[in-house]
């Protein structure tokens, strides 16, 4: 068994992981060690979401024009995209620890790089080498852990990497707060970005490689000393001989260790259906529109009706907090629930919080504020130009003003009651601080409205529950579903996979707002989570507690199971196509 001594799962493997990482704190070194990676995944996230709101206010061009917003978010994920194809490469030719290592490097050249930067051209070479990072570390951290932990309590230890992911996103959003008052916000919230890297660089530097690469290149000895230091005593020397026997019939059935490509991959069956299934995931992922949330949260929330930066900062504040909540959460129940029927939940509460979210946006746009000649013409120097020339200017709400686009212009709610009729003016800075001065709030993002606490809620709901099922079950799932001569490779396909899903969402999202309105986007997100929902009841298997040739076996049956809810039985023998 090449993942260790499989133990029923009656028992609690969230006990069991800090019973064993207790008595072996060096296994808790590892894990946290590679799990730093994650928290650079999770603060990259995170920043850039309320840095945008300060970087839209200092380069006029940003705030202007929806597809540079989103350029600066996205071009973070086509880095990705790229480090997470040349990191599984690298993972098999030189390692997990040197991937990490090279990661490390490359997040810290784009943390400065942005800090200083003096234009968004230049800033978006930064998030280009923020992603390079990004991308690598994404899909080594939890095959590290994974290959460095034993069977029986692997997912916990990988779902620490989910943690330090959702716990480097709220980090990300106590920074932003407080810098918000600070010279140069942003780039402080992105310059802060470089001490992470340089901590793991650190800690990685004297750990060891994989145990399991090493075998891969016959690095047999250190290999045996590195496993000798994670394992008991009395289940050591088992391991060893498992792995040892697994990696040779490998090589027997390759005649070389090297030979890796993707006409392979796709000919053998394991593969072939642990790729369906790891693929599918991280897709899906993405495509429920998590990292809309993560990335834009702080604009739903204005959106919604919150016109503040801080204030939508702090809201925004919850939806992190809650979502590093979820990732303990799935800590304590991936080992004991397992893998498929913590995803199923996680979808079904997706469905109901999108739908949610869909029909509290329809009634924050059409119930919003109208706009007031009177009111409008208290500001007589800066009314819209396209209110002041519309035929049916009396029909105008708030919605309408936001839309105006030659000049842009901006909301200025009543001074008694932001529900009441308010003026519609040219947006700048001027007329921004005219509004202020008058004790009125200022909207340039969404419109005020009674509906705003509901999409807080709905926004709540989405998180609570993503975090636990889908946020941390499609890497823990990939960590361990493939062979381990396929492992580097298909893992770097599915991470890739991730990366070009998060940048189509990402990038499409303000525009998707724009051109159908923030309602049906989510309806969108919504429709696509029940087909992920049926994605995973037919095609992911459960992997709870197996060791991981027991997984491979598995692949080798049929591969749909349907009743989830019922506990597996050991693989059949004979293989059925499906």
């Amino acid at each position: 068994m090449e993942g260790g001594i499989h133990t029923g799962t009656d028992a609690s493997a969230f006990k069991e992981c800090f019973s064993l990482t207790w008595r072996n704190p060096y296994v808790l070194r590892l894990a946290f060690s590679a799990g730093i990676g994650g928290l650079l995944f999770g603060y990259d996230t995170g920043v850039i979401s309320g840095a945008l709101l300060y970087i839209r206010d200092d380069f006029e061009s940003v705030d202007r024009q929806t597809v540079l917003q989103e350029s600066i978010v996205s071009m973070a994920i086509a880095g990705a995209i790229i480090g997470a194809a040349v990191g599984g490469w690298m993972n098999d030719r030189y390692g997990r620890r040197t991937a990490i290592l090279i990661a490390d490097i490359l997040f810290l050249i784009g943390a400065v790089i942005m800090a200083s930067a003096p234009s968004a051209p230049l800033l978006i070479v930064g998030r280009i080498f923020v992603g390079l990072g990004v991308g690598m570390a994404s899909m080594t951290s939890p095959l590290y852990i994974s290959e460095a932990s034993p069977a029986k309590i692997r997912g916990a230890l990988v779902s620490t990497n989910g943690f330090l992911i959702t716990g480097g996103q709220f980090l990300s959003y106590l920074i932003n707060l407080a810098f918000t008052k600070a010279p140069g916000t942003w780039r402080w919230m992105l310059g802060v970005a470089g001490l992470p890297p340089i901590v793991q660089f650190i800690l990685m530097f004297g750990l060891p490689e994989s145990p399991r690469w090493l075998f891969r290149k016959g690095r047999e000895e250190e290999a045996k000393a590195i496993l000798r230091k994670i394992y008991p005593v009395d289940e050591v020397e088992q391991e060893i001989l498992d792995l040892k026997e697994s990696v040779e019939a490998e090589i027997r059935e390759e005649g070389s260790s090297e030979k890796i490509n993707i006409i392979k991959l796709l000919q053998t069956k394991t593969v072939r259906r642990g790729l369906t299934a790891g693929v599918g995931l991280q897709v899906f992922q993405q495509f429920v529109g998590i990292n809309t949330v993560m990335y834009y949260s702080p604009t739903i929330v204005q959106l919604a009706g919150f016109a503040s930066n801080r204030t939508a900062l702090l809201l925004s504040l919850v939806t992190a907090g809650l979502n590093a909540f979820g990732s303990i959460v799935s800590i304590y129940f991936i080992d004991r629930t397992g893998r498929k029927k913590l995803l199923i939940i996680s979808l079904l509460g997706l469905v109901i919080s999108l739908g949610v979210l869909s029909g509290v946006f329809h009634e924050t746009t059409s119930h919003s504020p109208v706009v007031s000649s009177v009111e409008t013409s208290h500001f007589s120097n800066y009314t819209c130009p396209d209110y002041s020339s519309a035929a049916n200017s009396a029909t105008w709400d708030c919605m309408k003003c936001l839309k105006a686009s030659s000049p842009h212009c901006g909301f200025c709610a009543s001074p008694t009651n932001k529900l009441l009729p308010g003026a519609c003016l040219i947006s700048n800075d001027t007329v921004k601080k005219q509004c202020h001065d008058e004790s009125r709030l200022w909207y340039t993002r969404g419109c005020p409205s009674k509906y705003g606490w509901l999409a807080l809620i709905g926004l709540a709901l989405y998180i609570i529950f993503f975090s636990p099922g889908m946020g941390t079950a499609p890497w823990i799932v990939n960590s361990e579903i493939y062979p381990l001569r396929f492992r580097g490779v298909c893992g770097g396909i599915a991470a890739t996979a991730n990366w070009i899903s998060n940048l189509i969402v990402a990038q499409s999202f303000l525009s998707l707002t724009e051109t159908i309105g923030t309602s049906w986007t989510f309806l969108i997100f919504g429709v696509i989570s029940v087909v992920a929902l049926l994605f995973v009841i037919i095609f992911v298997p459960e992997t709870k507690g197996l060791p991981i040739e027991e997984i491979e076996k598995m692949l080798e049956v049929r591969a749909l199971h349907w009743r989830f809810w019922e506990k597996s039985d050991k693989p059949k023998e004979k293989s059925q196509e499906v």
